[in-house]
């Protein structure tokens, strides 16, 4: 098949391996919703804006469908799912779980040769706070990605950035309705618990940081319900605001 890469609108790296690259590059269109829930995407369309093949564009589809964020239709093309809030709340439960113990084994000593480097990402974040959300939010996972990379859990992390996609695109709904230096505010807390030695410290900072990210999710869906799954409606009202011990 000839591509006709002179009229591409993405670019990609033809050295590199292609499949990965389309996958890397729709799922960060869907969670930053450009792409938006219940549109239609066709193979043959997103071939030609990143000037590949149809073959590439339909192994990311099926990746992406794996992770939730398409749904194929036979005969019918391929469109954006709608965000559950089942699969919000369970990214929330299995990241709050995996980050919890990497947040203990830091303050246990192993986070000690790394408390400038997490110091350092937060004044990134800081400079990125009031001037490029979305710069914000990739330095906000530079810093959860260090802390597992700093107790040799950079594969796991890995593994939770795939289960988190939904409660990614929430994040990015909620751009500019939550106040960003809070945020920033909850790392410095972790990482004090971790500079001190604190693990009981550093662990509850870090299990209220990760559920204040969701705390106003029912607003989020009332004011967003194109995005949402039909089947929550009326949920978002029996949604816990998690707070201290509270959990879904």
């Amino acid at each position: 098949m000839l591509v006709k890469r002179d009229t591409a609108i993405h670019e990609v790296d033809q050295t590199a391996p292609i499949g990965p690259q389309v996958r890397r590059a729709l799922r960060e269109r869907i969670i930053r919703n450009d792409l938006k829930p219940d549109q239609k995407i066709s193979e043959s369309e997103i071939a030609a804006q990143y000037g590949v093949s149809r073959q590439p564009v339909r192994e990311a589809f099926i990746r992406l469908s794996d992770e939730g964020l398409v749904t194929i239709l036979p005969q019918r093309g391929t469109r954006v799912c709608r965000i559950g809030l089942a699969a919000v709340r369970d990214a929330r439960f299995i990241r709050e779980s995996i980050e919890a113990d990497i947040t203990r084994l830091l303050a246990d000593g192993q986070g000690a040769d790394h408390v400038d480097e997490f110091r350092g990402l937060i004044d990134a974040q800081r400079r990125a706070a009031d001037t490029d959300p979305v710069e914000f939010i990739r330095a906000d996972e530079a810093f959860h990605r260090a802390m597992a990379d700093a107790v040799g859990k950079g594969g796991l992390w890995r593994k939770v950035q795939s289960l988190k996609s939904q409660m990614d695109r929430v994040r990015f709904l909620a751009l500019g309705q939550f106040p960003v230096r809070k945020l920033i505010d909850q790392h410095a807390a972790i990482v004090d618990g971790i500079a001190a030695g604190d693990a009981d410290g550093a662990e509850v900072a870090l299990r209220h940081h990760l559920r204040e990210v969701l705390s106003d999710l029912p607003h989020i869906v009332r004011t967003n319900p194109d995005f949402f799954d039909a089947a929550t409606d009326g949920a978002e009202d029996q949604i816990v605001k998690l707070k201290g011990g509270e959990t879904v």
